[in-house]
This record gives structure tokens, C-alpha cells and sequence, in this order.
């Protein structure tokens, strides 16, 4: 689970841009919006393409999104049960 953790956190930096944070930066259970990583609507959406892209996992809608986007502790746990890549 820490190397999924790790990855996805690289992803998200890649894909975000975020290119003053490495993954030692973001912690496992900072909330990603508002507080904490500080991500918006826009970025949401760049996590499910990651998802979709990466793991083969596809999102029925961003509200579902809601829930699992909550850390990256929360997006690992869901990877782990989800993917299909």
C-alpha cells in the first residue's frame, strides 16, 4: 500500500502541476480540498481522469468522487479494492 501511496502522489503532482511539493510534502490523511493540499473542482476532475487513466477505474460521477477523494489515504484504500489495471 505505501508504494500505491507514493504513486499517487507523484501522479497527482505531475498531473496538478504542483511543482513547489514533492510527495514527502503531502500527508497520507490531509484533506486534499479546502484545508490541507488546498485542490478545487478542476483538480477533482484531473483525479478521475488519474484514476481512469492509471487503474482503470471509472467514476459514475464527481460526486462520487466526493468520498473517495477525501486524502490520499481515502484514494489508496479505494485503488486497492477498485482497480482493474
Amino acid at each position: 500500500m505505501e508504494e500505491l501511496i507514493v504513486k499517487l502522489k507523484e501522479q497527482i503532482i505531475d498531473a496538478l502541476n504542483l511543482e513547489e511539493i514533492t510527495p514527502d510534502d503531502i500527508d497520507n490523511d490531509a484533506p486534499l480540498f479546502g484545508e490541507g493540499l488546498g485542490l478545487d473542482s478542476i483538480d477533482a476532475l484531473e483525479l478521475i481522469v488519474i484514476l481512469d487513466k492509471y487503474y482503470g477505474i471509472k467514476l459514475a460521477s464527481p460526486a462520487e468522487g466526493k468520498s473517495i477523494f477525501q486524502s490520499i489515504s481515502t484514494i489508496a484504500a479505494y485503488v486497492e479494492k477498485n482497480r482493474t489495471k
